[in-house]
């Protein structure tokens, strides 16, 4: 701790005691802690208490109050806790009595006790100081342990939540002390506090009482959860026979907590071997629990790395058992009559909830989900019946807008409950998208472009699912382009997505402004993704489309506005690319005289972001040359993002800067190469580049960028001219350069700036030249003298580093003291 902070100390500790001058913000509190927290992970906390006896005096003080304030209390109590975490600590407080009087019998019969935020500050003490022999013994000897325990059911959820999580950190923490004990013991020679959690645990899961049992079964999953060693198979052992009778009575209320548990134990290390009970205890609930309640327990098994065979296919049929009915619902496509050999689940169960809508809707969401989780998985299963679940899948699309093809009784009733049902249509079509990397035929194709089509037809969609419907098609349309051996599938697509042309058109002028943006972006990655496929950037192309894009860069929502610029810019790229400059050259330059009209006049930012990204992206991507000079371009954009008011547009403009930078230094690499004879030496293109830079004006705009108050524009501009430096003011170079002490920053650049701008209409009798090679001179001494290093350590602090140091907060506490009105502190 720094001598201003130690001299501070003893008057703020006083001030806190003292019941005159209550602090009128608790934040300070919780920063005061964040600062004791450090020195004690650092090791340091021991060395602390012991120089600074005012935080013990504090301690007594408050311990001595008749009605202490209940935040000051909470805090000492954790303050206690902290330091006595360590043994020299705990044998401090122990001597003067404090930790009785905290954690003893004391409080707890107070009327202190009666506020939920002592009792959260007197578990969080408890938690802190529980990390060793001689604290966990105490915590048995004053009857804590007895009150950790009531505690469990504390009416605040916070203190209840709070005391279960320090039940298992006892639990824990007093297996690790004690590793002597023969792991594979029975529980009765292990330490006090674990035994008697045990007990408690083991009381609690045959209890009957709903709260108790769920707590009970949360505390054993964070225990499963957060320790790995091989005594916790002892406990399996001894809770098994608890948990499985729950399984037998169907405890409804426990299900849930019962299936966390469950996969936790299966997760640990210890009970990897395929032949242990706990799979048995699997299979028994994979079969008692609902479809509903066991479907989250069989996708966690499919994730299991290992996992005895059986309980894998059975796992794998109850996922899959939903989608066999509904397969079987669809007259539709009799030949996939089952997915399933054999049904684990009782049909009768999965049969009464389809013919419920509540229930319905929940289990055809829970199995669809699960569909899209496993497709994520980085194997399946041999046996995976592609096609089948697929035709599922699309028997639910067509069930959710009432098909004409449904006509057996089952599919009609599911599709009376389904229809309009927003979340099984936005789960299955993006179940219908995962379907787009799987090895599926050719001819399946025309269904699933056509189920598409309907849904983009139909005007009862609504605009979320049109917006999944279009991340649907495209990942059909751009994984096919993408796959080898899709040659025969690629008619398909292009027929699909002529026929999608009218309908984008038609969704392009919807009043729904969601609906116009999610085409928008359609195009745009369809076009980004698809660049080597000239037969659909041939449809993208079509001039009706294309005017449609145009008419809503003045769209009355800025959002489609960005949307429309970002597309026109894609189709400007993939135009060049396939008609190889045949393209009218006046079509282009009103696209590029649109977007330089939106970055100068659009109120809105996202629109004038969007343009300066689509510049960007053409300078990367070579197309400037054929829209217009770089040289021309480059200037004018850095001109309007540096007066820019939106700090993501002038970000944005120092991207394209940075991408002109390196385009324009990108041979000063193979001049290096020894093999590259005849081309221009290094300095020549330094000069070169430099001439460059000065003509577009590069280097006065990295400068107020620099300077710019929005600390991500400094810190673009910071890296930009790091970059710069490297190659311009080389170390080694720098024999009559400023020393590291002569360094400036960014004070001393504006001053620099606003120098220059007063001089420079002077010298009237100087040529272009001449004011041309005073100007380079001047922008690489500028660039030279400035401490970038020291800057881009001082942009990546915090930006209230300095308001929050432990002495800013101590000097606040002080000069608040007494203060009651509501901003007597500003904690920052």
């Amino acid at each position: 701790m720094d001598r201003e902070c130690m001299q501070l100390l003893p008057a703020v500790c006083a001030v806190l005691a003292d019941p005159q001058q209550p602090i009128s913000d608790d934040t300070c509190l919780e920063k005061l802690l964040d600062w004791f927290r450090n020195f004690v992970k650092q090791g340091s906390g021991d060395l602390v208490l012991l120089e600074n006896p005012c935080l013990t005096e504090l301690i007594l003080q408050v311990q001595k109050l008749e009605d202490p304030d209940p935040a000051l209390l909470s805090f000492t109590l954790r303050l206690t806790g902290m330091f006595a975490a360590s043994e020299c600590g705990f044998q401090h407080f122990l001597g003067g009595d404090h930790l009785s009087a905290f954690f003893g019998k004391t409080l707890l019969t107070s009327g202190s006790w009666e506020d939920a935020s002592v009792r959260s500050g007197w578990i969080r003490g408890v938690h802190s100081l529980a990390q060793h022999k001689r604290a966990l013994q105490f915590l048995c000897d004053t009857g804590a342990l007895d009150e950790i325990f009531s505690m469990q059911g504390d009416p605040s959820l916070f203190v209840a939540s709070a005391a279960s999580q320090l039940l298992v950190h006892i639990l824990i923490t007093s297996l690790q002390l004690d590793m002597q004990i023969p792991l594979k013991s029975g529980t009765c020679d292990w330490p006090t506090c674990a035994r008697g959690v045990l007990a408690y645990l083991e009381n609690s899961l045959s209890s009957k009482t709903p709260a108790r049992v769920t707590q009970s079964l949360k505390s054993l999953t964070a225990i499963f959860g957060g320790c790995n060693l091989e005594c916790t198979e002892v406990i399996w052992l001894q809770m098994e026979d608890s948990v499985g009778s729950l399984v037998v009575e169907k405890s409804v209320y426990a299900e849930s907590a019962l299936v966390d548990l469950l996969l936790s134990v299966a997760r640990s290390p210890v009970f990897g071997h395929p032949e242990g009970t706990l799979w048995t205890l699997l299979t028994k609930v994979l079969h008692h629990f609902s479809p509903l309640k066991a479907g989250p327990l069989a996708l966690g098994v499919l994730k299991l790395p290992k996992c005895p065979r059986v309980v894998y296919i059975q796992s794998l049929s109850v996922l899959l058992q939903p989608l066999d009915y509904v397969l079987r619902a669809s007259t539709a496509h009799l030949e996939y009559t089952s997915l399933l050999d054999e049904l684990v689940c009782d049909p009768a169960a999965v049969e009464t909830l389809l013919f419920s809508k509540s229930s319905c809707v929940a289990l055809m969401c829970q199995a669809l989900a699960h569909l899209q989780e496993l497709h994520r998985l980085p194997s399946l299963p041999e046996e995976w019946p592609h096609v089948p679940l697929l035709n599922a899948v699309m028997a639910i699309l067509q069930f959710c807008i009432g098909a004409d093809s449904i006509s057996s009784p089952a599919g009609a009733n599911i599709s009376r409950l389904l229809i309009g049902s927003l979340r099984v249509q936005g789960l299955a079509v993006d179940a219908l998208g995962s379907f787009s990397c799987s090895k599926i035929k050719s001819d399946c194709l025309p269904r699933i472009f056509e189920i598409l089509l309907a849904y983009f037809k139909s005007p009862d969609t609504s605009p979320t699912v049109i917006k999944k419907c279009f991340q649907s098609s495209l990942q059909w349309l751009v994984n096919l382009s993408e796959t080898e051996g899709s040659a025969d599938k690629m008619p398909h697509c292009e027929r699909f997505l002529t026929d999608l042309l009218p309908v984008l058109q038609m969704r392009l002028c919807s009043p729904i402004w969601e609906i116009r943006d999610s085409a928008l972006e359609f195009i745009t990655h369809l076009a980004r993704n698809v660049n080597e496929h000239d037969g659909f950037q041939q449809i993208l192309l079509c001039d009706q489309l294309k005017e449609l894009v145009l008419d809503l860069l003045k769209d009355p929502v800025s959002y489609v506005r960005a949307s429309a610029v970002s597309t026109l810019g894609q189709m400007t790229i993939i135009s060049n690319s396939l008609l190889q400059g045949t393209e009218s050259n006046s079509d282009q330059e009103n696209i590029v005289s649109e977007f330089l009209e939106i970055l100068s006049k659009d109120t809105e930012s996202f629109p004038r972001r969007a343009v300066v990204k689509v510049f960007a992206d053409w300078l990367r991507q070579g197309q400037v040359l054929k829209l217009m000079d770089a040289d021309q371009m480059v200037p004018k954009l850095l001109q309007v993002t540096d007066l820019d008011l939106d700090w993501e547009v002038k970000v944005n403009g120092l991207e394209l800067a940075e991408v002109f930078v390196e385009q324009t230094l990108a041979s000063l690499s193979l001049s290096e190469c020894p093999y590259a004879a005849g081309l221009p030496s290094r300095s020549s293109i330094l000069a070169e580049s430099l001439e460059r830079f000065c003509r577009v004006g590069l280097f006065p705009c990295l400068f107020r960028a620099l300077c710019d108050c929005d600390r991500p524009v400094a810190q673009k501009s910071c890296r930009i001219l790091l970059n710069l430096k490297v190659q311009f003011c080389p170390t080694g170079l720098q024999s009559e350069g400023p020393l590291p002490s002569q360094m400036h920053g960014t004070d001393w650049l504006e001053n620099a700036l606003k120098e220059r701008k007063s001089s420079s209409s002077g010298h009237p009798g100087m040529n272009a030249r001449e004011m041309s090679s005073q100007e380079s001179k001047w922008l690489l001494e500028t660039l030279g003298s400035l401490d970038l290093d020291g800057l881009q350590v001082s942009l990546e602090r915090s930006s209230d580093h300095i308001e929050n140091s432990p002495q800013s907060l101590l000097q606040d506490i002080l000069a608040s003291a007494g203060t009651l009105d509501e901003n007597g502190i500003d904690c920052y």
